[in-house]
């Protein structure tokens, strides 16, 4: 915390600090939870972020398997098992369901039996929202064009030109968190039929760059 040369610490500074204090104990809390063996979990939350919401959307999309906006403890059991296996570790059945129910215990905060958006990314951790990067009231029509090529090609994942499925969850997500940290699918779900609405001019299920140029009041030639 930094001491202003008055003699006081600034609220800002005060509130960082608080974070930081309480994303420390959650994790040493959630550590002394977990069997030694299993802290790989928490380990691979820190230390291996994903690179974007869209990879987050991906995980999501794959493992509500039901599409009910939540993940179940059966889809949970099977995203650890996947994990375990990517890790290259063994896991026995009986095993996989302990550290289902625990990790169930550790993140879902409302012991509903079940994860949601939110909880979801308290496992996964995302790399900084990407559109913090820029200023959303750049002046010069040459900055809005330029801050708008690296945003439209950060969750152009594809790199097809277009964004569909997964992309268009990852902005919105971005998009949503500027003005609310916390989310749930119900809304994310409403704002992607909203932007797709008014954004997919052609109605192909996708959102073409120049498409999403337009809605943002831009001219890219």
């Amino acid at each position: 915390v930094c001491v202003l040369d008055n003699g006081y610490i600034e609220q800002t500074e005060l509130d960082a600090f608080f974070k930081h204090m309480l994303l420390h104990l959650g994790m040493k809390l959630a550590s002394e939870m977990l069997p030694e063996e299993e802290n790989f979990l928490l380990l691979f939350r820190r230390e291996t972020p994903l690179d974007n919401s869209v990879e987050f959307m991906k995980i999501w999309r794959k493992y509500d398997e039901d599409s009910s906006g939540y993940i179940s403890a059966n889809e949970l059991q099977g995203f650890l098992q996947d994990l375990f296996l990517q890790h290259r570790k063994s896991i026995t059945a009986s095993k996989l369901e302990e550290y289902t129910v625990t990790m169930l215990k550790i993140f879902d905060k409302n012991q509903g039996g079940k994860l949601d958006l939110n909880d979801l990314a308290r496992i996964l951790a995302v790399k900084e929202n990407f559109l913090l990067k820029f200023k959303m009231d750049a002046c010069s029509r040459e900055d809005r064009k330029r801050d708008f090529e690296k945003i439209f090609a950060h969750y152009d994942v594809s790199k097809t030109g277009a964004l569909e499925g997964p992309e268009v969850d990852g902005l919105v997500m971005d998009m949503m968190e500027l003005a609310k940290p916390s989310i749930s699918r119900a809304e994310l779900n409403k704002f992607r039929k909203a932007l797709m609405s008014h954004c997919d001019i052609n109605r192909d299920g996708k959102i073409q760059k120049n498409e999403l140029a337009l809605c943002l009041g831009l001219k890219l030639s």
